[in-house]
């Protein structure tokens, strides 16, 4: 099991859809793992979020993020490339959580460095299941840098 006093794991969604949101945020709460799950509502939101611009200088830096790619303002495979592209920021895991699952966009994020890659099930119990597992794999198997200064 996890340690209570450790520090929580810190989680950026980068997702427009309100019930997707609502939905991960269930899937995680009923996890076996302690996050902290922050929300941006678009590509712009998670440029600043991450790089802690104005409202957002006091953010903590994610240990993951999971990114939509059909975003308002700046779509996820614009927030993949300006993050893969910082040196600030390329070594945080992001994990395309998308309805799309042509080719083009699995090659072309691959291409551009994401981690994984993974369609978003429209069945709301497989949608869950899919989170479940990615936090199984990514918080307890996976080990991710820890990046939790700066």
């Amino acid at each position: 099991m996890h340690n209570p006093i450790a520090k929580p794991i810190e989680v950026l969604l980068v997702e427009d859809n309100t019930g997707d949101v609502r939905l991960t945020k269930e899937a995680f709460k009923e996890g076996r793992v302690r996050l902290n799950l922050s929300v941006a509502r678009d590509g712009v939101e998670a440029m600043a979020f991450l790089r802690k611009e104005e409202t957002f200088a006091n953010t903590p830096r994610p240990d993951l993020v999971l990114l939509d790619l059909n975003l308002p303002k700046k779509d996820g495979r614009e927030v993949l490339r300006e993050m893969k592209n910082d040196p600030q920021l390329l070594r945080i895991p992001v994990v395309v959580l998308t309805t799309s699952d042509s080719d083009e966009d699995i090659l072309g994020t691959y291409g551009l460095h994401a981690n994984c890659y993974i369609t978003k099930p429209v069945d709301m119990d497989q949608f869950v299941k899919v989170v479940r597992l990615l936090e199984e794999f990514w918080f307890v198997v996976a080990k991710i840098p820890a990046g939790r200064n700066g």
